[in-house]
């Protein structure tokens, strides 16, 4: 049993190939099938380590991205995308696994041309309200479509669409009793996750490292900077809370682990956050949260991600334009000021959590891939 997955640059897309992938060996353990062979097909692996762990075998595939402006780029990169389609048709060809798993973005396009020419089943999956350009295309002649967002069903044909969540790590789901070590908060007093995504945003640093000072009589906060940020904001810090009683109740880091990330999401009383994969992640935590979507992400998914997320009441939402320092300062206490409020947003965000996402599609998967080896 082979089994392929293509996405695009992105954790959002990588990800939850990832924890697919962990479903499908969990699975083939269970029911003790043969050992499946994996592979991950893009232009870069992401993260060399998890695809190691999870005995992932990458293959790189060049593929250019088509701009929505007139650049020159889009010329270079056209002939980048050929040679990409040339590469993963050979590739393809030699390898030709039973099923090929698709997460969209410009990455994945060379793959799933090669699917439809050799005609490869494929599954999809969209984890944004709107699905990109590579995966509404794709979904005309995918076998099945899984969709994160229920908005995103009605841009697929209804035949072969399931709205089944996010798929999430192992690692984000183990339920969590105590902070890790490193993150013991201040006792007392309620905490706040600051996450801008896995690289961070400057845009959020700034406006809570302004509000900080104050912030810190109240509260513990937990900011994860990005680690291209955290030797300057710890620099800052130094010097901005020097004589501040709390300083201590600050702890900023460049990146969370993903299993010091679930203790700690699940231990919290409130995440500021963006609105890319995140979401899912909060919700199976059951917490409430702040997004502040990108104001200019890839057609506007993050903002449409945010809003209908919203919808559930698990979440309040600041447009980046709107962002300042005051107006977050006042949603952090108008929100931790009112336990009801908290209460009913925790409990909107765990009814929003699919948990089971991962392996509702790692089991079509498998059940597709044993149909196209006999």
């Amino acid at each position: 049993m082979k089994i392929l997955f293509t996405g695009g640059g992105s954790g959002g897309h990588f990800y939850p190939i990832i924890a697919i992938a962990e479903e499908i060996r969990h699975i083939a353990d269970r029911e003790r099938l043969i050992a499946p062979s994996l592979y991950f097909m893009a232009p870069d692996p992401y993260d060399k380590g998890l695809l190691f762990n999870n005995d992932i075998t990458y293959i790189h595939v060049p593929a250019g991205k088509l701009r929505r402006y007139l650049s020159l780029a889009n010329v270079f990169d056209f002939f980048k995308t050929v040679w990409g389609i040339l590469v993963a048709l050979v590739t393809i060809f030699r390898i030709y696994p039973d099923v090929i798993v698709g997460k969209g973005g410009f990455g994945s396009f060379p793959v799933l041309i090669a699917a439809k020419l050799w005609s490869i089943p494929v599954i999809i999956h969209e984890s944004d309200s709107v699905p990109g350009r590579v995966n509404q295309w794709a979904g005309k002649f995918a076998k099945r479509v899984a969709v994160s967002f229920a908005e995103a069903a009605s841009f697929f044909p209804a035949d072969k669409v399931a709205y089944v969540g996010n798929p999430v790590r192992h690692e984000l789901l183990k339920t969590a009793s105590v902070f890790p070590k490193d993150f013991t908060p201040e006792p007392g007093r309620k905490t706040i996750l600051v996450i801008g995504g896995s690289l961070g945003s400057v845009t959020i640093n700034e406006a809570i490292f302004k509000i900080l000072p104050d912030l810190l009589t109240k509260y513990n906060i937990i900011h994860q900077t990005g680690k291209q940020n955290i030797a300057e904001l710890i620099a800052r810090a130094s010097v901005t809370l020097q004589n501040h009683p709390h300083k201590d109740a600050y702890r900023p880091v460049g990146y969370i682990q993903a299993n010091e990330l679930s203790s700690i999401g699940q231990l919290v009383d409130l995440i500021i956050s963006r609105s890319g994969s995140t979401i899912f992640e909060i919700a199976l935590w059951k917490k409430p949260s702040i997004l502040i979507p990108i104001a200019d992400s890839n057609g506007d998914h993050q903002r449409e991600n945010a809003y209908n997320y919203a919808q559930s009441g698990a979440s309040s939402i600041i447009e980046e334009y709107n962002l300042t320092s005051t107006i977050l300062r006042n949603e952090i206490e108008k929100l931790l000021g009112n336990d009801t409020k908290l209460a009913e947003m925790s409990e909107r965000a765990g009814k929003f959590a699919k948990q089971d996402s991962a392996g509702v599609i790692a089991r079509e998967i498998i059940t597709m891939a044993l149909k196209h080896e006999k």
